[in-house]
């Protein structure tokens, strides 16, 4: 019950976050995406403080045992870089790029309704159920 509630926390204060720094904003991705036109910093400034909170804290967490809320750390068991992940990725760029939204920000933006970000989420879930039926056979 514990972890539930930090987890639901951590999302809204996710959340939050992406609606102050203005990540839901599609036009602010793209604005950083255009590099010889109307470039927009904020992306870069909104990243660079994800990092500078994320990397100190990163290493006290990986001297501990496991998480606070679990037994061990869940982390990945594959470390090679394999096709499908290149594609993958760049299938994700390619669509952010077009779209100026991500999962988390376009999650974020379902509550205003708006008809862009509600194709681009029934797009991702689409593309979320091709992808699990193609690596199930």
């Amino acid at each position: 019950m514990k972890s539930e509630a930090v987890a639901a926390y951590t999302g809204v204060l996710f959340a939050v976050g992406l609606v102050v720094s203005g990540m839901t904003d599609p036009g602010r991705v793209i604005g950083f995406l255009d590099i010889t036109g109307r470039w927009d910093p904020t992306l870069a400034f909104v990243m660079g403080g994800a990092i500078a909170v994320h990397l100190p804290l990163l290493r006290l967490v990986r001297k501990r045992r496991a998480p606070v809320f679990d037994t061990r750390f869940h982390l990945p068991a594959e470390t090679r870089i394999e096709p499908a992940l290149v594609l993958g990725s760049a299938m994700f760029g390619v669509g952010w790029g077009l779209s100026g939204y991500c999962p988390g920000p376009a999650l974020v933006s379902l509550g205003s309704g708006a008809l862009p970000v509600l194709v681009f989420v029934g797009a991702m879930i689409a593309g979320i159920a091709v992808t699990r039926a193609l690596t199930r056979r």
